[in-house]
């Protein structure tokens, strides 16, 4: 028995003109003779957010991006162990369907029928929870990709100090982990290395970078009152939003999520998606509902860059 657990992601697909979430989309394997959900392998140095959103693109046609997350499965496959991460797919593009060798047929099932028409119950469980799950718009809160050394910048002001190499290739990577959850406001501390981040995601999706001097590493040392206050006003718009900023930011902002979400300190605690200690190009992701009382979160990620 193989020890390297097999990772995957797949998406729970709703027909766009549906609504309420009437109809969801189901793939057929003709190797495995069965009816499942849109998922596939994850490739050397892919996140699990673009597997979800490629595998989808490839098997059905459907470009998606991704609303809140679901629970992943576990399970043996061909005496491996294989965990697949799931999320709700919100269709954005079609590009038609190209049955092939791997899914020769797709249909749209309605979601009453979940538990008849599907070959795995598991994934009948998640179609339902899908179904019911609320409508979600995310919150990123990405830290930088990887800087210079600071022992290597001989600039005055270390505001100017840029990205390494490794950093513009995280940079490159990390617009497409951006795009996979529908991203529309991009947001960043002055700093240039974070600016550099996600400039280039921006750019994709015809925006300007919104400078917020709050959340860089002088304005939150100087004031981090402001830092919390700005934090909690983004919390509270609901676009789709990415948040650019520094490792020493990092405990304030998410001690100000957690406050403005109503989740008490010892919830998040011990919850690694809540763990500040973000590598460069690590995320936060927050789906937040929207409730009379505020946003609340229905479901948070936290994703770290592969070594690539």
């Amino acid at each position: 028995m193989g020890t390297e657990v097999i990772r995957a992601a797949g998406v729970v697909v709703f027909h766009p003109e549906m609504n309420p979430d009437a109809h969801f989309l189901a793939v057929h394997r003709p190797s495995r003779q069965d009816w499942s959900l849109p998922k596939g392998k994850v490739d050397a140095g892919e996140t699990l957010p673009c597997a979800a959103v490629r595998e989808c693109d490839e098997e059905t046609g459907f470009q998606v991006f991704l609303s809140a997350r679901l629970p992943s499965s576990h399970y043996n496959a061909e005496g491996q162990a294989k965990i697949v991460d799931y999320w709700i797919g919100r269709v954005r593009g079609d590009e038609g369907f190209a049955p092939d060798e791997e899914v020769d047929e797709i249909r749209w099932i309605p979601v009453g029928q979940a538990r008849e028409f599907l070959t795995y119950s598991d994934d009948a469980d998640l179609v339902l929870q899908a179904a019911s799950a609320p409508a979600t718009t995310p919150l990123i809160i990405l830290r930088h990709a990887k800087a210079m050394k600071r022992s290597d910048f001989d600039g005055e002001d270390d505001a100017d100090r840029p990205l390494s190499g490794r950093g513009r290739g995280e940079a490159k990577r990390l617009t497409d982990v951006l795009d996979a959850y529908g991203i529309e406001r991009v947001r960043s501390s002055p700093f240039k290395r974070c600016v550099s981040t996600v400039s280039r995601s921006a750019k994709s999706i015809g925006v300007e970078v919104q400078l917020e001097p709050t959340v860089s590493e002088t304005g939150h040392a100087s004031d981090p009152a402001s830092t919390v206050k700005r934090i909690t006003e983004l919390l509270h718009q609901r676009e789709a939003t990415v948040v650019c900023t520094h490792r020493p930011v990092l405990p304030s902002i998410f001690s100000a999520l957690a406050s403005g979400l109503g989740l008490p300190p010892a919830d998040i605690k011990d919850d690694p998606a809540w763990d500040a200690r973000l590598a460069p190009g690590g995320m936060v992701i927050i789906h937040r509902e929207w409730t009379a009382e505020g946003p609340r979160a229905y479901s948070v990620e936290q994703h770290q860059l592969p070594r690539s």
